[in-house]
């Protein structure tokens, strides 16, 4: 059943092309899509069990191509992983996008660009070729570009060109690798690259490709220094498109461990080290930028650029058990930052005025205290509190550092991790706690948002956007944190497996 590998990106690609043709029936549009989604989702379910079950990589040849001539398609434990995480996400994305208020979700194009920025992710985390790679962050740029360019935010279009532009730096510098590695080795195939680095580990251009391609997956994985298009990304996109850069964010991080425990295994020492100085700027940077924000979704974007940083630290500690941690940071981190933005976005669309800014949004959930439960238990996740998912993510990645005897790297982090409860708890207080905004503020920042006193009522709207989503994701980080045990048993089993990258060459070379 090899096929399964090649449904979870075919499915959603192939929706798209039906999605465009119809256009002009949104209900139809609408149910298409999320049929779609649904099936590509169970796809990727059964192909996780059967890579379970087979006890090696599954792997898909396309058009018969054997590799490394062809373009491989492999689920291993990692990238099948992966893909479940991509499409449970991007799923919840786009039952949060029927229910949201956006006039932007009801155009023609949202649909099928919201399906092919799922192909484009599913696909960038199950290719076995690198220059396919190539093509699965143009499709994942383009779909994001676009589905922020649309935003009713004024300031969207503003955000997409950052976004573009920024992205152009990863495009060249992965370009750059790619061809790199290709003068060196004369293949792009992965496993191929694989063997062949390990058997010449001295080629004149490998250290271009490894710079080159550290520099595309920072771009990718919005890490520091290149982090900048985030922030925006976060203010300025639709809810269900903001929420879904949880996951985007996690191509960058997919492609740091696979740099690590397949590609540049010889080099893989000096790759940490710049994985763990990374991150623990991330964390530092992230955690205090996040505290003096004014916006909850800036906040939580630079909450991301802190997340992001304790993920890599992980990596970088190079262990089976603080790369488990990784993969575990990385799952329940999608789910908690996407539920809480869905939730910012569900506040933001009952707020007198359409935005995040704290000086609008402080006391509109007050009306709205079913939110307000679910915004504190994901409060509780982010900040690594029990009994969520988020605290096994702490406790995984701090036990991974006890073990490998990381104290200095321990103590460094130890203090910036504390930022996450401050910061988010200060954003519940604001929102679900304090009064509306005093009178005496409300002018001053309806002139800043171009609008006139007597075309907004200062109270929090009646309705707005709908909760199942949201709900549904924190089910699931509660959930996963009181029955944390399928899912770490997994990771571990991730990560003893990628680190041993034999038989993952083995199965695609077919030897």
């Amino acid at each position: 059943m090899t096929y399964l590998t090649i449904l979870p990106f075919l499915i959603p690609l192939s929706a798209t092309a039906v999605s465009v043709l119809l256009n002009r029936r949104w209900p139809v549009q609408a149910a298409w899509s999320l049929g779609a989604l649904l099936t590509a989702f169970g796809s990727s379910v059964l192909l996780l069990i059967q890579v379970i079950d087979s006890g090696k990589p599954v792997v898909f040849q396309m058009g018969g191509w054997a590799a490394p001539f062809g373009i491989s398609m492999v689920a291993d434990l990692l990238s099948a992983t992966m893909a479940v995480m991509v499409q449970g996400v991007m799923l919840c994305g786009l039952i949060y996008a029927l229910g949201a208020k956006d006039s932007d979700v009801r155009y023609p194009s949202f649909m099928p660009l919201f399906l092919a920025l799922t192909a484009g992710l599913t696909g960038g985390m199950l290719t076995g070729d690198i220059f396919n790679l190539f093509v699965m962050v143009e499709l994942i740029v383009i779909s994001a570009v676009a589905l922020t360019a649309m935003s009713d935010d004024r300031y969207g279009a503003e955000a997409a060109y950052k976004y573009v532009y920024i992205s152009a730096i990863g495009t060249i510098t992965l370009l750059i690798g790619i061809g790199a590695l290709y003068v060196s080795y004369g293949t792009l195939n992965m496993a191929d690259l694989a063997q062949r680095i390990s058997a010449n580990p001295d080629a004149p251009m490998l250290w271009v490709a490894i710079v080159f391609l550290f520099i595309t997956f920072m771009n990718k994985s919005a890490v520091f220094p290149m982090h900048f298009w985030q922030p925006d990304f976060y203010a300025a996109a639709p809810t269900p498109v903001s929420a879904m850069s949880s996951v985007v964010v996690k191509l960058g991080v997919y492609m740091f461990i696979r740099m690590t425990t397949l590609l540049f295994v010889p080099h893989a020492e000096a790759i940490r080290t710049m994985l763990l100085v990374a991150g623990v700027a991330g964390v530092i940077y992230g955690g205090l930028s996040a505290l003096g924000t004014h916006d909850a979704k800036r906040m939580l974007a630079y909450s991301t650029l802190a997340q992001t940083g304790f993920i890599l630290i992980g990596i970088g500690w190079g262990t089976a058990l603080s790369l488990a941690a990784a993969i575990i940071f990385t799952i329940n981190h999608s789910l908690i930052k996407s539920a809480l933005l869905m939730l910012v976005g569900y506040i933001a669309s009952r707020a007198p005025i359409k935005t995040a800014a704290f000086n609008v949004v402080q006391g509109v959930g007050r009306i709205a205290p079913q939110a307000g439960v679910l915004f504190f238990l994901g409060v509780m996740a982010l900040a690594g509190l029990p009994p969520t998912n988020g605290f096994i993510s702490k406790f995984a990645l701090f036990q991974s550092g006890a073990q490998a005897q990381q104290w200095v790297w321990l103590a460094i982090i130890g203090v910036p991790s504390l930022f996450t409860l401050v910061y988010a708890t200060r954003a519940f207080m604001r929102i679900w706690w304090q009064d509306l905004t005093h009178p005496g503020q409300r002018a001053a920042i309806l002139r800043a948002a171009g609008k006139h006193s007597d075309d907004v009522v200062w109270q929090a709207k009646p309705y707005g956007d709908s909760l199942l989503a949201p709900t549904i994701l924190i089910s699931l980080c509660v959930g996963l944190g009181l029955f944390a045990e399928p899912m770490t048993r997994l990771a571990l089993a991730t990560a003893n497996s990628i680190l041993q990258p034999a038989q993952y060459v083995a199965a695609v070379l077919g030897k």
